[in-house]
C-alpha cells in the first residue's frame, strides 16, 4: 500500500513539475525598463496638457519630452513627431492624448519605439476611415461647440468648460481654454499609412466620463489592438485631472512599475 501511494505521489510531483514550466512559458514578459517617454497632445491643446504626467515621470527618473503639435495637418504633426523620436537616446514609450493617437499609430513603427500608450484617443487602422467609424457610436456634445474661423477650428469657451475638461478644477480648465491650439478642421480626416499597435505593445486608458470622444468607442479600439486597458472615472482631460492614474499606465509600459 506504501509502495503505492508512494508511485502516486511521485507520479503527480512529476506532472506537476512538468506543468509549471508550461504555466510560465504562457505569462505576459514584463516589459524591458526604458527611459525615454515621448508625450504627444491632441486637438485643441498644446504640450502644456501634459505638465501634471510630466512631473510624476519626472520625479521617477525618466527623461520626457512633449512635442508640440502644430495641429495643421497629419504629416506635419508626423514630422514634429518624427523629429523628437530622432532626438531620443534609445528605446522610447511614446504616448497620446485624443487626435493624437492617430499621430502616434502611424509614427510609432518608429525602431526606438517599444511601446504604445493611448489616452482617450483615436487608435485609427492605417488608412482606415475614423470618421466613418467614429459615426457607428454615440456623437458626443463637444461637437456642436466647435467652431470653424477659415479652416481651422476651437472650442467655445462653454463646450471647452462643459464638455471638454470636464471634471477638470475650473481656475485650471479656464487656463487651458485660454491656451488650446486652433486645429485645422481637416486633420480630423486624414488616414494613417500605418497602424503601429499591431506589432508594437499598447496600452489604452479609457475615459469613463468622457463628453468629447465616446467612451463606447475608446473600449473598441482598446479592444481591437488587444491593449492593457485601465478605465479612469473622469472626463476627456484625464491627464490633467487624473495624473497619477495614467502616469502609472505610462510608468508600466514604460517597465518602471
Amino acid at each position: 500500500m506504501f509502495r503505492k501511494l508512494s508511485f502516486v505521489a511521485a507520479l503527480a510531483l512529476t506532472a506537476a513539475s512538468v506543468a509549471l514550466p508550461a504555466a510560465a512559458a504562457t505569462a505576459p514578459a514584463a516589459p524591458a525598463p526604458v527611459h525615454n517617454v515621448v508625450l504627444v497632445h491632441g486637438a485643441w491643446a498644446d504640450g502644456s496638457s501634459w505638465n501634471e504626467v510630466i512631473k510624476i515621470l519626472q520625479a521617477k527618473g525618466l527623461h520626457v519630452t512633449a512635442v508640440q503639435n502644430p495641429l495643421t495637418s497629419l504629416a506635419e504633426s508626423d514630422a514634429a513627431t518624427r523629429a523628437v523620436l530622432a532626438q531620443q537616446d534609445g528605446p522610447t514609450v511614446l504616448v497620446a492624448h485624443s487626435w493624437g493617437g492617430t499621430v502616434i499609430s502611424d509614427v510609432g513603427t518608429d525602431p526606438k519605439v517599444t511601446a504604445l500608450v493611448y489616452v482617450a484617443a483615436r487608435a485609427p487602422d492605417a488608412n482606415e476611415d475614423f470618421v466613418a467609424l467614429s459615426a457607428k457610436f454615440p456623437t458626443m456634445p463637444v461637437r456642436a461647440e466647435v467652431q470653424n474661423h477659415d479652416g481651422m477650428t476651437v472650442i467655445s469657451e462653454k463646450g471647452f468648460l462643459d464638455y471638454f475638461a470636464n471634471g477638470v478644477a475650473p481656475a485650471q480648465a479656464k487656463a487651458l481654454y485660454a491656451e488650446q491650439g486652433p486645429t485645422a478642421a481637416s486633420i480630423f480626416a486624414g488616414r494613417t499609412t500605418a497602424a503601429a499597435w499591431h506589432d508594437k505593445p499598447s496600452y489604452y486608458a479609457v475615459s469613463k466620463q468622457d463628453l468629447t470622444i465616446s467612451p463606447d468607442l475608446e473600449r473598441f479600439l482598446a479592444k481591437r489592438m488587444n491593449a492593457d486597458t485601465i478605465e479612469v472615472d473622469g472626463g476627456h482631460l484625464t491627464l490633467v485631472s487624473h495624473a497619477q492614474e495614467i502616469a502609472g499606465l505610462i510608468l508600466k509600459a514604460a517597465g518602471q512599475s
